[in-house]
């Protein structure tokens, strides 16, 4: 049996227990392959969150090593100087030179088997400077790619960049989404890599579920008793999901208009959280027994009602020259979900994007039932929430009412607070992107997307989306920096949603 590896902080990895077998050789070294090195996504989020784990000790300069592969023609050096200004701001940094020495680069095409052998040369030969026995190694391939060219790459690796043979070593590639537009594309991309891959070597990355608040949902909902009666239909009005975002597309217009705000936000992101505060709980922390239980959230969703969907465009967004003049794409969308259970029967969940609007985050909303025989007449101050503040400003507050201080029995409604930059002082909170590729590194795939799950992910919003692609469905102008549609607000209404008037949370200061 095979046995379990970790890596500690400050330290290499280590063997935690053999179970049968004492004679399994050590697992090797390990190389992590950035596909497409030259490229934003890796400059912005890959190598830096390397050099995250590098920088606290989770990546050893003896064991690892690092390639950049890309079509661009450059050197070493020239990949470096791209890479160090994302790094650190000071121009002399030992940590910085240190990690940037273990980089190397190789150039060439995605669909040509020249670059990828001269990459596994490149990599065979540091697995042998570092003396680890012949497919005992690890390699990590990173796709900081477009979906497109997915498929060949896929096969390149599998002809030319895999582990000689099984000796404790593995193979891994992280895909990042778009995870095709469709139903349909999103099969075809998954069957041409599962016709090269099986399922525990392919990580679908969403960074969300990186979060150090969404990695939270599961302890807050499963280790707190009080939440247990309350996590219901019984006692739960609404929730809502909400994303925003203060600017618009900005230089990615013509990217944006090809996928819009449901692709690009709702259909992953909101949706994964959405499973994570609705599912039952697993039988274990394992993997594949949480990925079931998402998996069993999205079987049981009902048809999305037209009625029950509000999209918007930002004025002047067609005026980007990468966006057609007649595009029909969303850059707001509000709509309810409904899932068909025992515990959410009737509960409707709101998903709400958009682009260039008047704040900047992204949270969970609980809004509980109002109270039965209210002797307070305290209705009007608002029902009690539940508040999970993902970004920015990480926080979980409880929104109550309480007495007014001072002589008269008056309510007023405040809020029990859970700020972490005041609660955990000092303590980094890691990026997303550190904290999911450490896991593709364990081999602990619970923060992945499996096949099953993209695939009932897709089966929601696929009729959806083919409404508004034949233009059957169009989006409401509305002003950059208000609210978005006054629409959306009459559908939050009409979902049940009563908004608390003249309070405000305020994150507290240090």
């Amino acid at each position: 049996m095979a046995a379990s590896w970790c890596i500690e902080k400050r330290g290499s990895i280590r063997k935690d227990s053999f179970r049968d077998n004492d004679n399994i050789p050590e697992t090797g070294c390990l190389s992590v392959i950035v596909l497409g090195a030259s490229g934003d996504l890796a400059k912005k989020k890959t190598f830096p969150a390397l050099y995250n784990l590098y920088r606290q000790g989770f990546l050893q300069s003896n064991e690892v090593h690092i390639f950049g592969y890309a079509r661009t023609k450059i050197s070493d050096d020239e990949l470096r100087s791209r890479i160090r200004g994302y790094l650190s701001q000071e121009k002399e940094n030992h940590e910085v030179s240190e990690f940037l020495q273990l980089i190397k680069y190789v150039s060439g095409s995605y669909d040509s088997g020249e670059g990828f052998t001269a990459l596994d040369k490149a990599i065979s030969e540091h697995e042998i400077s570092k003396n680890s026995t012949e497919g005992s190694s690890r390699r990590l391939f990173y796709f900081a790619l477009p979906p497109s060219v997915y498929p060949s790459v896929c096969r390149m690796i599998k002809s030319y960049c895999m582990n000689k043979s099984d000796l404790g070593g593995w193979t891994r590639i992280v895909v990042e989404k778009p995870f095709g537009k469709d139903l349909a594309s999103a099969e075809q991309l998954s069957s041409q890599i599962g016709e090269l891959f099986e399922e525990p070597q392919i990580y679908r990355i969403d960074h969300y579920l990186g979060k150090e608040l969404v990695q939270n949902l599961l302890v807050l909902r499963f280790a707190n008793r009080f939440f247990l009666p309350l996590w219901n239909r019984d006692n739960i009005d609404n929730i809502q999901i909400v994303f925003r975002e203060d600017f618009g597309t900005e230089g990615r217009g013509g990217y944006f208009d090809e996928y819009g705000i449901i692709r690009d936000i709702i259909q992953n992101h909101l949706l994964q959280v959405l499973c994570l505060v609705a599912m039952e709980k697993p039988v274990s922390l394992k993997p594949e027994h949480i990925r079931d239980e998402k998996v069993k959230v999205l079987q049981s969703m009902l048809p999305i009602k037209d009625e029950e969907v509000v999209l918007g465009q930002y004025e002047g967004y067609k005026d980007d020259p990468t966006v057609p003049d007649n595009s029909n794409t969303p850059t707001f969308a509000t709509m309810v979900l409904r899932i068909h259970n025992e515990r959410w029967e009737g509960v409707p969940f709101i998903m709400k994007a958009g682009k260039a609007l008047n704040s900047r985050k992204a949270e969970i909303r609980v809004q509980f039932k109002d109270v039965p025989g209210d002797i307070f007449k305290c209705q009007k101050q608002g029902r009690n929430e539940f508040v999970i503040r993902l970004q920015p400003s990480e926080a979980m507050y409880m929104k109550l009412t309480v007495k007014q201080p001072g002589l008269e029995m008056s309510a007023v409604q405040s809020e029990l607070d859970l700020s972490y930059r005041q609660r955990y002082q000092g303590v980094v909170i890691p990026e997303a992107y550190e904290r999911l590729i450490l896991d593709t590194i364990r081999g602990d795939q619970q923060h992945f997307v499996r096949r099953d799950e993209l695939k009932a992910a897709w089966e929601i919003f696929t009729p959806l989306l083919h409404r508004i692609d034949n233009g059957e469905m169009k989006p409401i102008p509305y002003k950059p920096g208000s609210r978005g549609p006054a629409e959306a607000d009459e559908l939050l209404q009409n979902a049940g949603y009563v908004q608390t008037h003249g309070y405000i949370w305020i994150p507290p200061t240090l």
